[in-house]
């Protein structure tokens, strides 16, 4: 169990820092590139992440779940018949983005998109290896070999998709090829996480000399099934980007918007992906750590610790998500200018920012579901709400631009999390948070908001008046975000509202358990 620990916590810190590269590196390649070379980069990675996503992920899942599961006599089968089944779904996909580039490109209003797909199609060849190995080592809880990988495959793309766009841009190549560049990447990691995954396999994997067949067709339906119900909720942002590569700029178009003005609006929105993954960080460390031992106690019927885990993982979900998503909204025009140069459709990216609440509960709840068993519903909900988003956007984007599309994903994740809700209020009638709870979380934020905008404009007029715009913004931006979070903070702390013990049971709490003790030496917490 310790070893198992162990490797499940070195796990948890890979998946996060893969998580903090994929949002920072947009950062500097948006600099470099600008807002339409963003907007052609991010019309076309939601195609390779959904089916990277979906395969080397939630294939993973399945392969690691069935061998767990089954006899060691049967491995030897499930590992070929998983093999063979993601390879197949992999030429599929290859094929549909590599031979229908042209038309997937027309589809979204830009034909010189075709070579991008064509060239990201390559990274889909590389799933079947991935998933399946993966899988054998997460079965054997050897999460070593699978936390480097991740580690390496994100850190040589996050490199090569830098380095290689800065020379490309150098040399006064289109941003189509910048692109392109981009795209390769992908690839580039993908095959430096395959070669090292094959290193450690070659030295890991045993050989048994009975085997047992397994049913072919039942197998293969049960690790689809598994593969889809476990990944949806990691897809959903990725498929809500691939609808808006589908409208946002051709809806744009229609309307009467320039081209080139377009894609500059389209890569502008496109700014708030790297923000929201960042806010989104506590609700995915949450998902990888905490929500697992609800199905854990769930097993071993210790409902009363199964409550206790599920709860507290919603509640610090919330807080934080509000947190992330309330200071965004505070300082957007000098974090949007600090970031990527200029102010531009602000108000837009704070209604994206919002997502970030939806996401987090999202996350959590659908963790939930899936640590008792329960996935039919979740994925249900989910392509209801990827109906609501695609709906939003043929609805607002003609009336308000982007800020139409932004609207229409928090309808379409608000959507998922009502279901969600009810849902799980059916199968588990669990009270998420008290009254008060909810009421704290607003009195934090309203301090926060206070505090924030009364410095903001302190310091925008006076102290860092003088400087020029990006470098006032910057500064503005980094004093203002530390001191909204240590308001916001402190008030959570001075309410209790979560308590010391439950501090403590939390990934990286004791901080703020030290913080509360602190606060409120006073009192004498009663720790339930």
């Amino acid at each position: 169990m310790k070893s198992f620990m162990k490797g499940a916590v070195l796990l948890t810190l890979a998946g996060l820092s893969v998580k903090i590269l994929s949002a920072a590196y947009r950062v500097p390649f948006q600099n470099m590139v600008g807002d339409q070379g963003f907007y052609i980069y991010q019309q076309v990675y939601p195609f390779i992440a959904v089916f990277g996503v979906w395969t080397s992920y939630g294939f993973a899942v399945a392969v690691s779940k069935m061998l767990a599961d089954s006899r060691v006599q049967e491995h030897r089968a499930i590992f070929r018949v998983a093999f063979w089944t993601i390879a197949a779904v992999s030429l599929v996909i290859f094929g549909a983005l590599f031979l229908g580039a042209d038309l997937l490109a027309a589809w979204m209003g830009d034909a010189r998109l075709s070579a991008l797909l064509k060239v990201g199609s390559f990274t889909v060849l590389l799933m079947a290896p991935l998933a399946v190995m993966k899988g054998y080592f997460q079965a054997s809880s050897r999460m070593q070999p699978v936390a480097y990988a991740q580690v390496i495959e994100q850190g040589i793309r996050v490199a090569v998709i830098l380095i290689g766009t800065w020379i490309v841009v150098e040399q006064g190549f289109s941003l189509y090829t910048a692109g392109q560049t981009a795209m390769f990447g992908a690839v580039a990691g993908g095959l430096a996480a395959v070669g090292l995954l094959l290193h450690h396999f070659n030295k890991a994997a045993v050989h048994h000399p009975q085997q047992a067949a397994v049913p072919l067709w039942q197998t293969v339906k049960k690790m689809l099934a598994i593969s889809v119900s476990v990944s949806m909720s990691s897809l959903i942002l990725l498929i809500f980007q691939m609808a808006d590569s589908f409208t946002i700029f051709r809806l744009l178009e229609a309307g009467g918007t320039g081209t080139l003005q377009a894609m500059e609006q389209k890569g502008i929105y496109d700014r708030g992906q790297p923000l929201a993954q960042f806010g989104l960080l506590v609700a995915t460390s949450l998902a990888l750590s905490i929500v697992p031992l609800v199905a854990q106690m769930q097993k071993k019927r210790k409902g009363r610790s199964a409550e206790l885990y599920a709860t507290l993982a919603y509640r610090i979900s919330l807080l934080f998500a509000v947190a992330a998503a309330a200071g965004l909204t505070f300082v957007m025009p000098y974090v949007n200018e600090m970031l990527y140069r200029t102010r531009d459709e602000s108000a837009a990216l704070i209604v994206f920012s919002w997502q970030i609440v939806w996401m987090s509960l999202l996350l959590i709840l659908t963790a939930l579901l899936h640590g008792i068993g329960k996935v039919r519903v979740p994925a249900l909900l989910m392509a209801g709400g990827v109906a609501v988003k695609i709906t939003g956007n043929w609805l607002l984007i003609p009336l308000f631009g982007v800020m139409g599309a932004a609207l229409a994903g928090n309808l379409g994740l608000a959507f998922i999390v009502g279901g969600l809700v009810i849902y799980f209020k059916r199968i588990w009638p669990l009270r998420f948070a008290p009254a008060h709870f909810y009421g704290w979380v607003a009195v934090a934020s309203a301090a926060m908001g206070a505090a924030v905008i009364g410095w903001s404009i302190f310091a925008d007029g006076t102290v860092f008046d003088a400087l020029p715009g990006r470098p006032a913004s910057t500064l503005t931006a980094l004093t203002a975000v530390p001191l909204g979070a240590a308001v916001f903070l402190v008030i959570i702390a001075k309410s209790r509202i979560i308590t010391e013990k439950q501090w403590y049971i939390m990934p990286f709490g004791r901080k703020m358990a030290k913080l509360q003790l602190i606060l409120n030496s006073k009192k004498k917490g009663d720790g339930r």
